[in-house]
This record gives C-alpha cells, structure tokens and sequence, in this order.
C-alpha cells in the first residue's frame, strides 16, 4: 500500500480517537495542531521599542544620507569605565585555565555580587545577601515575577507606563481584551500627570493584588517623594497587596534630592512586608549589551497562606533560569567593592543626567512644558492637542532625531513625547540644534 495512503487512513482512523485536530494545510505551508495562546491575541501591534526601530529603518530607506540621532531607546552609550572591563576580562581569561575554570554557578547569583549588593545599594536597610537574586536584568525580573504570580492576580500600574508590566500581564492572561482607549479590561491604571505631580490619588485606586511602581519613573522623569513613597506602603498594607517596585533609574537621584526622594522602597517603614524591588546595571554602568540586574524579595514577604514569596520566586528562578553569566558578575562586584570602581560609574551617570539638564533647557527656551531631567536620565515633554505618534513621525521627517511617542507607554502618555539623555555629549548638542531650528 502506498506511504500517502497509510498516512491517510492513520489521520482517520487514530486522530479522532486522540481528540487532536488534523494537521491543516490550505494553500500555504503546512499547519499544526497546537492553538496559539489566546492571550498573544490580546496584545496591541508589536512592542513598542522594536516598532521605534521599524520606523527608523523606514526613515532610513527614505533618507539614506541621513544622520539620524537616537534620543528614543534607552539605550547606554558611554564606554564601560576600564576598572570594570579589566575584572570581566579577568575573569574571562582565568576561564582558560584549570585553576581559574567555573561552571555553572548559584542560579541566585555569586555569593559575592549578592553581598555587595546588600551592602552598598541597601546600606542600614537591613537587607540580606540570602534576599538578592542575581538575574540578567530587570525586565527578565519582571517576566519571572508574573510567571510567580500566575493569571489569577490583579494588577495595577502607572499611566504611563513601562509597557514591560503590561505586555508580560497580558500574555499571563492576567488581563482581559483592550478597549478603543488602549485600556486592558483587568488592571487599575494609576493616572499620573502634570495635574496630579505624577503621583496618583490613592483613594481613588481599586484594590489589586499586585502594584506596578518605578521611580524615578519611565517614561515621565518623576521621581516619587518620601511620603508619597510612604502613602503607597500604607495603601498595600492596607489591602494586603504586593509592590513590585522598579529603582532601575535610582542612581540618577541626586545627592540634594536623596534625603526627600528614596532611592529604594526599603527606606519606607513597612515595606520589607509587602515589595519586591528590581534593579540593573543596564543604565549606572553601561550594561545594556552586558546583561545584570537584581531582585530583592524579603523574608518577611508572605502570601495569604503564610509561604514565604521568596520561596517560590527561589523555585520560579532556578527552573527557568541557570544564572547570570559569571563574567557579568565579576563586573558587578567591580562596580560597587571599590570606591574607584563607584566613583566610575557615578561619573558616566553623570554624563547623561548632564545631557538631561541640557535637553530640559532646550525645550523650556522654546516653551515647551518640560517634565522629569532632574533625577532621571527621561525629559517628558508636552504637546497639547496633538498625538504623541504624529509629534514622532514630523520630528523625525523634519530634524533626524528619534524621539519616543507618548503613547507607547499607556493611554496617560497621549500629547507627550519622551527624549532620552542616552547619547554622547555632542550628539545630544547637535540634536538640540536640530529641535531648536525646527520647533523655533
């Protein structure tokens, strides 16, 4: 009997048995049978960052002379200080000896990272090393915290938003379908604008189990207060629930703002009972293509049944991942074991809270209204009455410069656009005069 033929009479005969659909093909390439994940559905176009990067290819195509400008990803572009890359070339070397050779380490982290960490981000807070998961950043953080806390949790987030919360809400199916506003049925969004300083009326919030908060926050600059801070571990006290709070942006709070401005949760009283902190390297020291960021989960972080959180995230964590890479690691403890190696760093945030203060500058002598720049590397600038998607587009016809659109970040970000200070020195000037000469 032809092979066609027993495949055929196999797809009748045991296929209906199994329950399983066919395999379908309909004038094109041969389907499976597996469903797409329904919630994959649900979410708007494609993420925003790669989107940005299809429009400039575009503008590319189009102007291919062109010498575009990147104000838009945030996106590191001062070098990595020396005494850092001498410690991951180090390591690297030694890996090519028998004495100096390592495999796979802690999922956690090495032992040493999580102890500086503890002690040099999380100094008289009462931090452990045993509490510090070592990770290849925060937005890998974030994707493993919604898989810990699974489909069945509220969520609520500030509006604007890093859109990293959302998106990783959505494919848990935490969420429902989007509205003809860009509002996902299932999370709170927390309006924070101009009108509010940024921070959004507690009394107005709908219970959630889970709390989305970065400051200094991205997209908008701000950078929550002490007792906003304070007003926020009260309302999750208060409702039981769990802050995952983002302090990627923390270096970038002066040392005149860090009395009144916490540069992490664990400063507030409280908080060790109801947040989770994420942080990374990505934008103090230059580690976006390196790959380092951390999670703080406090012992004393419990859910409803009394199980420490920090159990499960140990367990999510050494399941879906082996750990960051060791020679990220010995850059990470370089970075902060040595006052040289702090003192490094601090100066490359120096260079772009610098190209900050310029852009801010720039756009308030042209009148703009110019939000955030102080205490973090974003400068949110406001367009009345017009969208954030056309303000993009005709910036970058008329002058070559990326910007990001408001609205890529939540419904609250409609009318804003947001300029990044991750460029060099004299790119940031020659995008400055590009905006002066067309918004003048």
């Amino acid at each position: 009997m032809p092979v066609n033929m027993i495949s055929k009479l196999l797809e009748k005969a045991v296929l209906p048995a199994l329950d399983v659909a066919p395999p379908v093909k309909i004038g094109g390439p041969r389907r499976t049978s597996v469903l797409r994940n329904p919630n994959m559905e649900k979410l708007q176009k494609g993420y925003l960052f790669p989107e940005i990067s299809i429009k400039r290819e575009e503008h590319l195509k189009k102007y291919p002379d062109a010498k575009v400008i990147s104000l838009g990803i945030g996106d590191t572009t001062e070098p990595i200080p020396s005494i850092v890359t001498s410690a991951m070339a180090e390591y690297a070397l030694a890996l090519s000896t028998p004495e100096g050779y390592q495999g796979y380490g802690p999922e956690q982290g090495h032992t040493n990272l999580r102890k500086e960490i503890a002690d040099k981000v999380y100094p008289d807070m009462g931090i452990k090393e045993s509490e510090v998961f070592i990770s290849d950043g925060a937005q890998c953080d974030i994707a493993r915290l919604q898989t810990l806390f699974g489909p069945n949790v509220t969520i609520a987030v500030q509006d604007p938003t890093f859109p990293g919360y959302v998106d990783n809400g959505v494919i848990m199916g935490q969420t429902g379908k989007v509205d003809d506003g860009g509002r996902y049925a299932g999370i709170e969004y927390m309006r924070c604008a101009p009108e509010n300083a940024f921070f959004p009326d507690l009394s107005r919030v709908r219970r959630t189990d889970v709390i989305f908060f970065c400051s200094p926050n991205n997209p908008t600059g701000h950078a929550a207060s002490r007792e906003q801070l304070r007003q926020l571990v009260e309302l999750a006290r208060r409702n039981g629930s769990i802050i995952v709070f983002d302090s990627a942006y923390s270096s970038y709070i002066s040392s005149s703002s860090s009395s009144s401005t916490p540069r992490s949760i664990y400063e507030i009283p409280g908080a060790r009972e109801v947040a989770i902190e994420v942080s990374s390297f990505s934008k103090f020291a230059g580690f976006t293509g390196v790959r380092l960021g951390w999670a703080v989960v406090p012992d004393e972080l419990l859910y409803s049944d009394g199980v420490p959180v920090a159990r499960d995230f140990d367990r999510v964590v050494c399941t879906c991942f082996n750990g960051a890479s060791g020679i990220a690691q010995a850059g990470g403890v370089a970075c902060l074991s040595t006052e040289e190696g702090r003192g490094a760093v601090a100066r490359v945030v120096g260079v772009y809270r610098e190209n900050a203060r310029v852009l801010v500058e720039t756009f308030r002598s042209l009148g703009k209204e110019v939000h955030g720049g102080g205490d973090a590397p974003y400068v949110w600038v406001r367009f009345p009455g017009r969208r954030s998607w056309d303000v993009f587009a005709e910036i970058l016809e008329k002058t070559h410069v990326i910007t990001v659109p408001g609205s890529g970040f939540g419904p609250g970000g409609e009318g804003f656009i947001r300029v990044s200070a991750f460029n060099s020195r004299d790119k940031v000037l020659e995008a400055c005069q590009r905006l002066k000469s067309f918004l003048a």
